[in-house]
């Protein structure tokens, strides 16, 4: 859909939670009544991101008997994609567990895979559940985190004689900045973090006397 962007004077608005996520990947294993449980945590922001580790994961195991994982893609306190599977386990019995254990910990633009080589022994429902819980929660003791700050995403209007003077304020905050579009003047789309936004656009007012027109773009109003 469109963007619809409201007119704003003095940018402070209402962000979603500040999340950590992954900043690398983690391994770690669990050994229950000969049973191997490999667990793998790592990022990813999206489903196809969770895909691709996934199956990344099962080509370095190939001869495993099952590759069960779960995945938050996005922030888990405002609607993230989740998904989750036990891959030829009882239903229930490992994807819901994992991911039962990264949303206990409140993570997000995660995934985990849990491979498992069978040792011979049935451990039972209630014994899976407790060996995959148990793998990722290994596997989470060293996770590297970082913090993911919201966005807020702006749109800058401007003359031509600006643009330098934007990408040169924009770049020594390390804020994004889309390609632009350029008619009777410059239109930009900026996406500074939620702290350095306030502070940036005082900036760019500042620097152009006024004559950058900064527009900021509410989350239910970005493009989907």
């Amino acid at each position: 859909m469109e963007y619809a962007p409201r007119r704003q004077t003095g940018i402070r608005v209402e962000t979603r939670s500040i999340y950590k996520r992954p900043s690398d990947s983690v391994l770690a294993e669990h050994v229950v009544r000969k049973s191997r449980f490999i667990a793998l945590v790592g990022p990813a922001e999206t489903r196809a991101e969770a895909m691709r580790f996934v199956s990344d994961c099962a080509a370095d195991y190939p001869d495993a008997r099952h590759v069960c994982h779960a995945f938050i893609a996005g922030n888990p306190r405002s609607g993230p994609e989740v998904g989750s599977s036990d891959d030829g386990e009882p239903a229930g019995t490992a994807g819901r567990p994992i991911l039962g254990v990264l949303e206990h910990n409140a993570l997000g633009d995660v995934v985990a895979v849990v491979i498992r080589y069978f040792g011979g022994v049935k451990l039972g429902a209630g014994g899976l559940v407790r060996a995959y819980s148990t793998a990722v929660r290994q596997a989470l003791d060293s996770l590297p985190l970082e913090v993911r700050e919201p966005v807020r995403p702006l749109r800058l209007g401007f003359d031509f004689e600006f643009e330098n003077r934007v990408r040169h304020l924009a770049g020594e905050r390390g804020i994004k900045l889309d390609a632009p579009v350029y008619g009777r003047r410059v239109e930009m789309h900026a996406e500074p973090e939620a702290s350095l936004a306030e502070e940036f656009v005082e900036t760019l007012n500042a620097a152009s006397s006024g004559n950058i027109e900064v527009t900021w773009i509410s989350e239910d109003q970005e493009e989907s």
